[in-house]
């Protein structure tokens, strides 16, 4: 595929260009800034400069592409321009989003003009909601409603890119969680211990929902839902000292180590799923990627959860290869 990658001179971007080069796919680096596209990918990839300000820069940088996948934060000021350009040239969008109110606003601004265009958005395609809405969907099987799902994410570090900070400081809307089979604005709770699966062990975990609680919320019928992280990382993040990621492998991965844990309960029975693998960054991209392949295949257009356009146990066996430690684990 003929892949656009806005934000391609980004962490995130990175990584996904890199995956694409692996993949046989063909990237088109594209960013504000030609300068920094050259000195992240020299000649590899194509490269196409294009502001969010500029409709004719951007139908320009998308021209010809097979899709788009958005990787430049923050999602709630990028996604509607970067989308109506995708819409203008009829190709699929895509993008990483951790931030609710982004996606919430893909899905009830887009889907309707998307339908009529022929296009697919995937918004969240990402750690910080992809990944753990396809657990819960392993997890479930053939289940289709919920009682109670609880997501739990450990993390040993969060060493933030500069793109994670700049979200944060402008995603400043409560965040949702699924009460009463309903979107509903988070009363914060104490924190409170997890047992997680080694090496992470119990751990003190706040609440903290991202774009998975809205994914989620668009399929299964569950009366609640809540999204538990680490405090561990937390610290990391709120500390301005905190440096970003480095590499430590040829593959510009981190040392980051992530887990990712899904409960399911509905009646008296209980379901898990759980992942676990490196760099939370870097298996964005197979995620990004895997959903664009998805929604360039599946002839379904209008917006979209990843979980919805396929079988999550086939693209987390995908993800496993290379990006995961190992298969997820399902009991």
């Amino acid at each position: 595929m003929h892949i656009a990658v806005y934000g391609a001179a980004g962490h995130t971007g990175r990584f996904v260009v890199d995956e694409l080069l692996r993949r046989g796919d063909r990237p088109i680096a594209v960013g504000r800034d030609g300068r920094k596209l050259l000195e992240a990918f020299g000649e590899r990839v194509e490269r196409r400069t294009a502001s969010i300000d500029s409709g004719e820069a951007l139908d320009r940088a998308f021209a010809d592409a097979d899709a788009v996948i958005n990787c430049a934060g923050p999602f709630l000021d990028t996604a509607p321009p970067v989308i109506e350009a995708a819409l203008r040239a009829e190709i699929d969008y895509i993008d990483v989003t951790a931030e609710q109110g982004g996606a919430m606003n893909t899905f009830a601004s887009y889907a309707e003009r998307a339908r009529e265009r022929g296009v697919t958005l995937v918004p969240a395609a990402s750690f910080y909601g992809a990944f753990a809405d396809l657990l819960v969907s392993y997890a479930m099987d053939d289940w289709e409603a919920a009682d109670r799902i609880d997501v739990a994410i450990a993390l040993d570090h969060w060493w933030p890119t500069s793109g994670t900070r700049i979200t944060g400081q402008r995603n400043t809307a409560q965040r949702l969680v699924i009460a009463n089979g309903e979107l509903t604005p988070l009363d914060r709770p104490a924190p409170e211990p997890w047992a997680f699966p080694q090496p992470f062990g119990l751990q003190d975990v706040i609440e903290l929902p991202f774009t998975e609680m809205i994914l989620a919320s668009r399929r299964i019928h569950v009366t609640e839902m809540h999204t538990y992280l680490n405090e561990a990382p937390l610290r990391d993040l709120r500390d301005p000292a905190t440096p970003p990621p480095a590499a430590a492998d040829e593959r510009g991965r981190s040392t980051q180590r992530f887990l990712v844990e899904t409960v399911v309960r509905y009646g008296e029975a209980t379901r898990r799923a759980a992942a676990s693998g490196r760099d939370i960054y870097a298996v964005t991209a197979p995620i990004a990627i895997e959903a664009a392949h998805r929604a360039h295949s599946a002839d379904r257009a209008g917006a979209f959860a990843l979980s919805e356009l396929c079988d999550s146990a086939d693209v987390l066996r995908t993800l496993a290869d290379g990006h995961l430690d190992d298969i997820p684990r399902r009991s």
